[in-house]
């Protein structure tokens, strides 16, 4: 038999569908397991996953519509089973998994804009539960398709060759951080698509955290992102006039995860990052606003969630539609108004242990 895991919807949701992967390898052993991205960093945590066999990358995002047609048709009657990871409540994910005709096409069925988004184009249907995690639904999904109930569910997968380990080690070391220096990972980012800049803590508020955690601890401080992140990185640090804080570039996301995975604490917008720190078992503060924290918070990893818990909270739900505020006093109040000494306290009780 063979199966198509489309992973579209983003590096996240990639990782957080890996625990569902280990499980449909397990109960469909003999089975030739694909992948569909189109992101780089999907890639290539998928390609490192004994449990794929084969990676079938295209930038939808950057092919003409014609080009992404026939790419998909290529595909088409190829695989009995496709699947659309959770989340994926858009038509395009929809159509691409009815064009691609496997005889079971199994997807979530969305509380919200499911119908509208062409949600009827599959037929193997998992009711969408906003009480579980991202993971949970997934392996709702599994355990749906395959007919079988799992006893329990794996962490996220996330693997580090030693010759990652050694970049990051040598890494550190470029960079003057002894071996016992306590190493403090921010991550200020997260995805700016559909207006989810507004989810992110303001770069001023994680400059005067950084200070605040320079007072407190012997520590270097890091702060992380993708490339198209740099700017926001810089900020910080000159912000904080501080040779203890560095802004972290490396080539890929395999080299970032290296670098992360010496971190004592890493604190993060709700983002990717904070994922694979979740994938690494590191400690985290994430820093939570419209976001639902049953669906994102750190999957089987210490953790801290900073969050205002409003009345209006959360308000961002899986749908096409961008983030929006509703609010008539302070717009984003659950980010806006969510203060270093928060944040701080979460840190600190961490650092303690």
């Amino acid at each position: 038999m063979k199966i198509l895991v489309n992973a579209l919807s983003g590096i996240g949701d990639a990782l957080m569908f890996t625990p569902a992967l280990i499980k449909l390898k397990e109960t469909y052993s003999e089975s030739q397991i694909d992948a569909l991205v189109m992101y780089t960093g999907v890639r290539d945590i998928y390609s490192r996953i004994d449990a794929v066999s084969n990676i079938l990358y295209h930038d939808f995002l950057q092919a003409s519509y014609i080009e992404s047609l026939k790419f998909v048709l290529s595909l088409r009657k190829k695989y009995d089973i496709s699947i659309n990871i959770y989340p994926s409540n858009r038509k395009e994910y929809n159509i691409i998994n009815f064009l691609i005709g496997a005889r079971k096409k199994a997807a979530v069925k969305y509380l919200r804009r499911n119908f509208s988004n062409l949600g009827f184009l599959n037929n193997v249907l998992t009711a969408e539960n906003d009480s579980l995690h991202n993971v949970e639904e997934n392996i709702k999904i599994i355990e749906n398709l395959t007919g079988e109930l799992f006893d329990s569910i794996p962490s996220l997968v996330f693997p580090l060759t030693e010759n990652d380990l050694e970049f990051g080690k040598q890494y550190l070391f470029e960079h003057r951080i002894a071996e016992n220096q306590s190493v403090i990972g921010i991550h200020p980012g997260c995805s700016t698509l559909k207006n989810h800049i507004n989810r992110r803590w303001e770069p001023d508020k994680f400059a005067a955290l950084a200070l605040r955690i320079l007072e407190s601890a012997d520590s270097t401080i890091l702060i992380f992102g993708g490339h198209d992140e740099k700017e926001l990185k810089d900020y910080i640090v000159k912000k904080t006039k501080s040779k203890k804080v560095i802004g972290v570039e490396t080539k890929n996301l395999l080299q970032t995860a290296a670098v992360m995975s010496r971190c004592k604490v890493f604190i993060s917008n709700d983002s990717a990052l904070m994922h694979i720190a979740a994938a690494l078992k590191l400690k985290i503060v994430g820093i939570i606003g419209p976001t639902n924290p049953a669906y994102i918070r750190p999957w089987q990893t210490e953790n801290k969630l900073a969050t205002l818990n409003l009345e209006c909270s959360p308000c961002f739900y899986y749908s096409p539609k961008p983030l929006k505020c509703t609010r008539n006093d302070t717009k984003y109040k659950c980010v806006r108004e969510l203060d270093v000494d928060l944040v701080m306290e979460k840190v600190i009780s961490f650092l303690a242990g």
